[in-house]
């Protein structure tokens, strides 16, 4: 498509739609025509894109006629009630919802992971829950190396998960705080000012959370692992933006901190951040508004008596990596 492509972003005023929006602008996508679209409430306003003023639209089954790429990011019931609209449209939906992702005839997609399973799409392209995305793209080639058997995660996830709401009620939570006003949370379960919270999403009755089995369902699709262990917590933490995430890795075959070093230095959208003698490893502040993830803090599993197990710490920006860039990034593969 040589003169561009057209391309709609639905919930183009929500956190992730307004990334979305800068990506396509700052990795200089080629766009033909540009629809932004939300629903009646934000209908009339306005966006800004390559210096142009865009007018938003009400999202209709008709906004969709003559669009190439449709990115998503209003809510996975939006997404269901506009898919057959979209596809019906020719367009192709990069949903950045959970409403598709572990479904059969759905690529789940990280470029950086599995760019091979986009070509199975039949209209619809999803994306990974944010924290999958972040883990993978430092995980995969350290698997494509060694292996991988079984991961035990702790993530530690910025308010931003919870989109501009979530950002916005720990800014004013830690106002109402360090001013000794009362605090009445809403958008998490509690205080999330000066504290943090072992829950994100719903519980499973095996005491799991959907987020936490996210990690394990999500990674065996990716990585076409079936019988892959994963065991993970998921934390809520006051900061801003920017996910991390401790991982212990166990391989089928031996692995050294020096061979993960280089295999991490070559690997595409991942930085090695691993100086300890030089206080130098990832941090949420540091991954924040970065496209790579950061990747460190790479140690022996010293609880094994084998070479067969490390732990590493990521930090990835949960708005970009975990949903506006890597949607892009699919966008760019098509």
């Amino acid at each position: 498509m040589a003169n561009g492509f057209n391309v709609a972003v639905a919930g183009a005023t929500g956190a992730v739609g307004v990334e979305m929006i800068k990506t396509l602008e700052k990795r200089n996508f080629p766009v033909k025509n540009l629809k932004l679209l939300a629903s009646a409430r934000s209908a009339g306003k306005t966006a800004t894109f390559k210096g142009e003023t865009i007018k938003i639209e009400e999202m209709t089954e008709e906004s969709f006629k003559g669009v190439d790429i449709a990115l998503f990011s209003a809510g996975g019931d939006i997404s269901k009630q506009f898919r057959p609209a979209v596809v019906r449209a020719g367009a192709v939906m990069i949903d950045n919802s959970s409403a598709f992702r572990m479904d059969d005839d759905v690529p789940l997609v990280v470029p950086e992971v599995n760019p091979e399973d986009i070509k199975q799409h039949k209209g619809v392209i999803a994306n990974p829950n944010c924290t999958t995305a972040i883990m993978l793209v430092a995980v995969a080639p350290l698997h494509r190396a060694k292996g991988l058997k079984r991961i035990v995660a702790a993530t530690y996830q910025a308010a931003s998960g919870a989109g501009a709401k979530g950002m916005d009620e720990l800014l004013v939570q830690t106002r109402q705080l360090l001013d000794g006003q009362p605090i009445a949370p809403k958008a998490f379960a509690h205080r999330l000012a000066f504290n943090l919270i072992p829950h994100i999403d719903v519980f499973n009755e095996n005491g799991y959370t959907k987020e936490e089995l996210k990690m394990l369902n999500e990674s065996r699709k990716m990585l076409h692992l079936p019988n892959l262990l994963v065991s993970c917590t998921c934390v809520r933490i006051p900061v801003l933006r920017a996910h991390s995430e401790a991982l212990n890795l166990e391989f089928e075959n031996d692995i050294s901190v020096e061979e993960a070093r280089e295999i991490i230095r070559k690997a595409p959208g991942v930085q090695l951040v691993d100086d300890p003698a030089a206080k130098s490893y990832p941090m949420p502040a540091d991954a924040t508004e970065k496209y790579d993830v950061l990747c460190g803090r790479i140690r022996q599993d010293i609880s094994r008596n084998d070479k067969r197990g490390l732990d590493i710490f990521v930090s990835g920006d949960q708005v970009l990596k975990g949903a506006a860039l890597n949607a892009v990034q699919i966008a760019e593969l098509l």
